[in-house]
């Protein structure tokens, strides 16, 4: 017969050995200098260098991981990020932040649907091609990854980051400036504290959109019929065939599978069918929307909300289709430089673009504060800055190739004439008073959130490892 022998020694470890009593006994007895030295072992420190992970800080419901602070300090390296004061302080202080908006969030009910999450990851992607010359190729082979594995690992990342600006825009809407608040903030300001108004430009734009051409929509819903047809079948899994193909990076890593959503956080299109889906077991008819083509299956609905798989295919634009585009931006480019009509003329009957038609072109810089159709340089998509900053007032440029946001990241062809440019300058409230307001009313939710910071960490748990707490944060209310 087996016993289990607990030997409670000193020190508090406690030893549970599933060993006949008499071998165990006799074991330890002629070991025991080497349990001392165990117990000797066991009671000193684990090294902070061989644990792998663990949580560190704990904000409401919210835990921060040691391999999250490790995360970001990568992150800050490559980006040349500077923190203030010691990074092994201000850099869990700052992911501990964010928990706390997050933690909010989700106790006011705030939501970033996947279009969001998406487009913020297409933008950062689209950046990083453009550093790399819009080489896909040079992209993957310097950050080590595949497209749709930098897609993957950003999308949770980037959720987060639009959930806290979104609580923080809440906090803070109804927190406005007057024009007397403006001047008397300036009234005794130093003339180098002044803000720079950096060089602004107006640009108009016209459009092309590449044709996808009809083969290569019938291929992609062949290959979403094929899909449709091995699942029935009982070949594989619609969340197989979603993890393996799929084009949404939010959720194929998900099997497809997308949140409980209503219908205002879906594509209307995508909505319809979906809403519409009963049976687990059937896939949908291929449903097409702004990002491309899909077919959906149901997993479950609760209320006015859905819960479904997807798989998203998207046509590819041909280089001969974006050739073509451009050579016909090229020509009206040179008959506006004719004189044959004018670049109003172009945007207002020629352009794709739905949202500058009606402003003959004029792009609009949308913003905290307000709508206008001036942009700073650094404001405008990076494609049009690079162009913009070889133009003169009035100068109409050649045809290139860009990718839209405002149209799911897909590929356009533009020509673009700069309208106006003033130089970079100190403001005025006579001429720069929208900039010194935003000044003012920045500063002002800036202390409104430091304040609100300050208040909701006197009554939200929160539990810091000790390693921390000689740490000189910016805000005292972490340690307890």
């Amino acid at each position: 017969m087996r016993n289990k022998l607990i030997l409670t020694l000193a020190g508090g470890l406690v030893l549970a050995l599933g060993l006949k009593a008499n071998s165990a006994v006799q074991h330890i007895v002629q070991d025991k200098s080497q349990v001392k030295d165990s117990l000797v072992r066991a009671e000193q420190p684990v090294p902070e260098a061989s644990v792998v992970d663990e949580v560190i800080w704990v904000v409401g419901d919210e835990a921060i991981l040691k391999s999250d602070v490790e995360v970001m300090r990568l992150q800050a390296e490559v980006e040349g990020v500077r923190f203030q004061g010691n990074p092994d302080c201000a850099i869990p202080e700052q992911i501990a932040l964010q928990k706390l908006y997050l933690h909010q969030a989700a106790i006011d009910s705030i939501e970033v649907t996947e279009s969001e999450v998406n487009q913020l990851v297409e933008e950062q992607i689209n950046y990083w091609l453009q550093m790399v010359g819009g080489s896909r190729e040079k992209l993957e082979e310097y950050r080590k990854q595949t497209i749709n594995q930098m897609r993957a690992s950003m999308h949770d990342d980037f959720r987060d980051r639009k959930l806290v600006q979104k609580m923080q825009e809440k906090l803070v809407e109804d927190i406005k400036v007057s024009p007397a608040d403006v001047r008397s903030y300036f009234k005794d300001v130093p003339e180098d504290s002044i803000p720079f108004v950096p060089t602004e430009v107006e640009v108009q734009i016209v459009t092309q959109t590449p044709r996808v051409e009809q083969e290569e929509i019938s291929r992609v819903k062949d290959v979403l019929r094929e899909y449709t047809d091995r699942v029935n079948r009982g070949e594989t899994t619609f969340a197989t065939l979603a993890r393996l193909y799929s084009e949404d990076p939010g959720s194929a890593r998900q099997g497809g599978e997308l949140d409980y959503s209503g219908r205002s956080m879906l594509d209307p299109a995508f909505a319809n069918v979906a809403f519409n889906l009963t049976d687990p077991k059937k896939i949908s008819k291929i449903v097409e929307t702004e990002f491309g083509f899909h077919i959906i299956q149901l997993i479950d609905k609760r209320g006015d909300k859905i819960k479904c798989r997807h798989i998203l295919l998207k046509p590819k634009v041909s280089y001969e289709a974006i050739t073509k585009a451009q050579l016909r931006l090229d020509s009206i480019a040179n008959d506006i430089r004719a004189g044959k009509f004018s670049f109003d003329e172009a945007a207002s009957f020629i352009s794709d673009d739905k949202d500058t038609r009606s402003s003959k072109g004029l792009m609009a810089n949308t913003s905290e504060a307000g709508r206008t159709s001036k942009f700073r340089m650094q404001d405008l998509p990076t494609e049009i800055a690079r162009v913009v900053d070889t133009l003169k007032v009035g100068q109409v440029s050649d045809a290139f190739q860009m990718t839209n946001t405002n149209t799911k990241g897909k590929t356009v062809c533009a020509i673009i004439m700069l309208k106006s440019r003033v130089e970079g300058h100190r403001a005025t409230i006579t001429e720069d008073f929208q900039a010194m307001k935003d000044v003012v009313l920045r500063k002002r939710r800036e202390e409104f959130l430091k304040d609100w910071v300050k208040e909701k960490l006197k009554t939200i748990y929160v539990r810091v490892n000790d390693r921390y707490k000689d740490c000189s944060f910016e805000y005292e209310g972490w340690i307890k």
